[in-house]
């Protein structure tokens, strides 16, 4: 019985040790692979209507102590809605929903809660909203490409504040800066702009707007979600989905190409291909639209040392990155309804 025991756990030492040295085949792989997919940086980019200090001062009033991090259902959540429209509503977009806002209530459950007595296990949320603009196309008016960045941050926790200026503000101010050239020139599909609610907290308010559609889901033929767009650390922006939809690969490098910033693809493919590699597909609101079959392209940098804590700061966004990325956007929605 003893002997039979120990063979049954060599067995086991070899199998895992077979799966992890597997794995880390994999993962570097991946990486090589997403190396050698790269669009390099042009040594002068090519002039763009979108410059980095105007998008950046967006991030820096998002990220501002007035908005409280803007938590779903609080005073600084209202705020930024209020801030969102306003910018839409100048910027002469018509609303999507009533009011430009969607909203929505959710019961939130919290693993935290279960082992820290201090955080509570339910927290309901009856004040949630989508905020949601539209730039009717013209030629293809009743086809969609959506453009969306979620606005929720964590708000003030133990009083500290959680700025959110790299996640989300700096996606937020990106599709308005966007929006606003887009008015003046209007696409061939039309434009929705969506800024999500609740996305820290389950990907709530994409998944609502999926439920809730004002528009058939068929009818959009892309989703371009951004998500922490504004550090550019490592001068990298990461395109995930054309793993999943290689015809919109091309699209993307077209939008790149001529940018003084470097554009890899990936993130978005499974363990069994890409090993360690974390694949993006459901980490934010771009999610519910896939599983909607609703192909989307994802644009975000790697996690960096700020992701989720109270230093996530505009001051730590360089304005010149962003500038790239607005372009980027424009260009890339452009080539997409061609």
């Amino acid at each position: 019985m003893k002997l039979f025991s120990r063979r049954r756990l060599l067995r086991a030492v070899v199998v895992w040790c077979a799966l992890a040295a597997v794995t880390a085949v994999l993962t570097v792989r991946e990486r090589r692979r997403m190396e050698a997919s790269a669009v390099a940086p042009a040594s002068t980019s090519v002039a763009g209507p979108l410059d980095g200090p105007t998008l950046l001062a967006d991030i820096q009033r998002l990220a501002s102590p007035a908005f409280e991090g803007r938590r779903t259902g609080t005073a600084g959540s209202r705020a930024a809605q209020a801030f969102i429209i306003e910018r839409l509503r100048s910027s002469a977009v018509a609303p999507l929903f009533d009011g430009y806002r969607q909203p929505f209530a959710f019961t939130h459950r919290s693993i935290k809660g279960l082992l820290l007595p201090s955080r509570p296990y339910e927290t309901e949320y009856p004040e949630a909203a989508n905020v949601g603009g539209i730039i009717r196309g013209s030629s293809k008016a009743e086809r969609f490409i959506a453009l969306t960045a979620h606005y929720d941050s964590f708000g003030i926790r133990d009083g500290q504040l959680f700025p959110g200026a790299d996640d989300n503000a700096s996606g937020v101010a990106v599709m308005l800066g966007v929006a606003g050239e887009i008015a003046k020139q209007p696409l061939g599909h039309s434009l929705l702009l969506l800024a999500f609610d609740a996305e820290e907290l389950g990907i709530r308010g994409a998944r609502h707007f999926v439920q809730h559609p004002p528009v058939a889901l068929t009818s959009i033929d892309v989703v371009v979600n951004l998500d922490m767009v504004g550090r550019g650390d490592e001068n990298t922006l990461v395109a995930a989905g054309a793993a999943r939809h290689p015809a919109l690969e091309s699209a993307v490098r077209a939008a790149a190409a001529g940018r003084s910033i470097r554009t890899v693809f990936g993130h978005d493919r499974p363990i069994y291909k890409a090993g360690l590699v974390e694949n993006w597909t459901h980490s934010s609101d771009h999610g519910p639209f896939h599983d909607a079959a609703v192909p989307f392209i994802y644009l975000g940098v790697e996690d960096h040392a700020d992701y989720h804590q109270t230093t996530d700061t505009a001051a730590r966004i360089p304005a010149a990155f962003l500038g790239e990325v607005g372009n980027l956007v424009l260009g890339l929605l452009r080539n997409l309804d061609r």
